[in-house]
C-alpha cells in the first residue's frame, strides 16, 4: 500500500510512529506492507519519493521543526499538488479542522477520491457538512472512505456500529464525546472552581488556549452531527442542532447533583422521532447508576440503544497522538481486508 500522509502534526506523526513501532507485527499477522511515498504539511513542507520516504528522518526533522523539504524527495508542492501529482493508494488526511467551512481538507478529500485514491481522514468538518456528497463520490469512483477517527479517535466506535452491530436495530446514541469537558467536570466535581479547572485543562494540553470550541459544546457538536448522518443517515448540519456547552454550570450546581446521586456529564445524543433523525448537545443530570456516569478525566465513551441487545457502552480515549493515529492505522487495515 503506497500512503501519502497530508497533514503531518500530531495525529500524522502518531500514525507514522505506529507504522514504524508495528511493522513487523501487521506484516506477520495481517499481511499489511506499507511505503509512504509522501508527506504535505503547510508548515513543516512536503517530500516525495516514489519508492519511500525515510519515515524515521521525516519524524526527526518534524520534531526539531526542520523543513521536511530538506530531506531526498524534498519539495514544493502544497498538499493538493501532492495528491494530483504523487502516485499512491490511499490518502491519510489529518490536517486542522475548520467546521465553518470544511476547508483546505474537503478539497484534499475531493482531489483525492477524483484521482481513485482510497482515503482516510480524522477531519471532523468534511464529514459534519458535507458527508454524504463524498461518500456518494467515494462510491461512484470505487475507492474506501473511512473515518473512525472523527468521533472517537481510537475507541472503535464507528467500527463497532458498523461490524459489532451490524442488524441491530440502532435507535439512538448518547456520549461523552469531549474530553475536555468532562475533565473539567471531573475536577469541579472533587472541589475546583469551573476556572480552575479549565486553566488546570490548559496546563495539560487538553484545552487550548481559547476554549471555545470544547466548553462551547461546538466540537461535541460536530461530532454528533456525524453520528447523525453516518449511523441514522440523516443529511444534518451543525447548526441543525442545539447545543449548549458547560460555561454556566457553576460549584453549587455540581454540589447539587452529588446529593441528589447524579452528577453532570456534557452529552451528545442523536436519536429517532417515528422518522424524523435529531441530535444535540448539553449538559445532563447522569444517574450515578448509569455506565456513563462513571467516565472520568479526559475519557469518552458511547452508549447505542438498540432493538436487539438493549443499550451498548464503549469506553476509550477520544483523542491524542496515538490514539487518533491507531484510527488511521485500523481503516487502513480494514481497506486492506475489503480489498482482498
Amino acid at each position: 500500500m503506497r500512503i501519502l500522509l497530508v497533514g503531518f502534526g500530531v495525529v500524522g506523526q502518531g500514525l507514522a510512529e505506529l507504522l514504524l513501532e508495528r511493522r513487523h507485527v501487521l506484516a506477520a499477522e495481517y499481511d499489511f506492507h506499507w511505503t509512504v511515498v509522501g508527506i504535505a504539511d503547510h508548515a513543516k513542507g512536503s517530500c516525495y519519493l516514489p519508492d519511500g520516504i525515510d519515515l524515521h528522518a521525516a519524524l526527526q526533522a518534524a520534531s526539531k521543526s526542520v523543513s521536511l523539504a530538506t530531506l531526498p524527495g524534498g519539495c514544493p508542492w502544497d498538499a493538493p499538488t501532492m495528491i494530483r501529482q504523487a502516485a499512491a493508494d490511499v490518502v491519510c488526511e489529518a490536517t486542522w479542522t475548520d467546521i465553518s467551512t470544511a476547508e483546505p481538507a474537503t478539497t484534499h478529500l475531493r482531489t483525492a477520491m477524483e484521482r481513485g485514491m482510497h482515503v482516510v481522514t480524522t477531519n471532523k468538518g468534511p464529514l459534519a457538512l458535507y458527508y454524504h456528497e463524498l461518500a456518494e463520490l467515494a462510491k461512484a469512483k470505487g475507492v474506501h472512505f473511512l473515518f473512525e477517527g472523527t468521533v472517537m479517535a481510537g475507541t472503535p466506535l464507528l467500527n463497532l456500529r458498523r461490524e459489532g452491530l451490524a442488524g441491530s436495530g440502532i435507535k439512538a446514541v448518547a456520549g461523552i464525546f469531549n474530553g475536555t469537558t468532562n475533565y473539567i467536570l471531573t475536577r469541579m466535581e472533587e472541589g475546583l472552581s469551573y476556572a480552575d479547572a479549565l486553566a488546570q485543562a490548559q496546563e495539560l494540553g487538553y484545552a487550548e488556549a481559547i476554549p471555545d470550541a470544547d466548553v462551547l459544546g461546538h466540537d461535541a457538536l460536530a461530532k454528533v452531527t456525524i453520528l447523525a448522518n453516518v449511523v441514522f443517515g440523516a443529511r444534518l448540519k451543525p447548526s441543525d442542532s442545539p447545543c449548549e456547552g458547560i460555561t454556566a454550570i457553576t460549584a453549587e450546581d455540581i454540589a447539587r447533583a452529588a446529593a441528589q446521586g447524579k452528577r453532570y456529564k456534557l452529552i451528545g445524543k442523536v436519536w429517532r422521532e417515528g422518522e424524523v433523525v435529531r441530535a444535540q448537545v448539553g449538559p445532563e443530570l447522569i444517574p450515578l447508576t448509569h455506565p456513563l456516569a462513571g467516565v472520568s478525566g479526559a475519557t469518552n465513551a458511547a452508549t447505542f440503544t438498540t432493538d436487539a441487545l438493549g443499550e451498548v457502552t464503549v469506553i476509550g480515549p477520544g483523542a491524542g497522538r496515538r490514539p487518533t493515529g491507531y484510527a488511521m492505522l485500523n481503516d487502513l487495515l480494514h481497506i486492506t481486508r475489503r480489498q482482498r
